[in-house]
């Protein structure tokens, strides 16, 4: 089927050396850190991979963290990190990491919220939720697939927006404490819904939610309220 691609499992139980190329600020709080990894054996949008810090003395640190770039970006992949308070990894990247150093990744891990660009995705996101699906929206670009896609991402205001500059027709923001004039604040709504799944292709939408535990429940719930049925909704969570 055109667009749908296909990861081999077998990368993924093996370490490899991630150079850091690249550091782009996307909020105050967040930034995209792109690696080279020219054994990278590709991924599917929404997986994610492992990733290990190993310090002078010995001493290692892993966390999971979700995959922002494209498939198609050969040899390079990229992670956007929130800076969290006495994280130890993430402080680690947004205080002392610059351009050359090396970190070690695994993966690509889990198939369960991939999207091989094969059906018609509607992806619903919050915060840093956004980032595997800002894979999916890349992937539908980069290929130029036309089967249907739209995003819903909620932030707390325009300044929390990750990737804000990127968003196009497909995008729909809903601001939750402060907005650009005469766009209304709010919680994640029915409303903001009803449009999107108004106009679902033949066959509907498979449903794509990702963000913290409170507002995967609400947005699946609201999902579910209007019609969406259970077993067509993909959810990854977080806290």
């Amino acid at each position: 089927m055109p667009g749908r691609i296909a990861v081999s499992g077998s990368a993924a139980t093996t370490w490899q050396t991630a150079t850091l190329t690249e550091i782009r600020r996307e909020t105050p709080r967040a930034a995209t850190f792109r690696f080279a990894v020219p054994a990278w054996a590709g991924h599917l949008p929404g997986q994610h991979l492992m990733l290990r810090l190993t310090a002078a003395d010995g001493y290692t640190a892993q966390r999971h963290y979700s995959l922002a770039s494209a498939p198609d970006d050969s040899g390079h992949i990229e992670l956007t990190l929130d800076h969290v308070d006495g994280g130890e990894v993430s402080g680690w990247f947004h205080s002392v990491a610059e351009p050359g150093d090396e970190v070690e990744v695994r993966g690509p891990l889990s198939g369960f919220f991939a999207w091989p660009g094969d059906r018609p995705a509607l992806l619903i996101g919050a915060g840093s939720g956004v980032v595997p699906l800002m894979s999916m929206v890349r992937h539908h670009r980069a290929r130029g697939l036309t089967v249907p896609l739209r995003l819903l991402v909620s932030a707390r205001g325009p300044e929390e927006l990750l990737y804000a500059r990127e968003y196009g027709p497909e995008t729909t923001p809903v601001f939750t404490r402060s907005a650009p004039e005469g766009v209304p604040v709010g919680r994640l709504a029915a409303a903001h819904l009803a449009p999107l799944l108004a106009e679902a292709p033949t066959g509907g939408w498979e449903a794509y939610v990702c963000g913290s535990n409170g507002f995967a429940e609400h947005a699946s719930r609201l999902l579910v309220e209007a019609g969406q049925p259970v077993d067509r909704i993909r959810i990854e969570r977080f806290g």
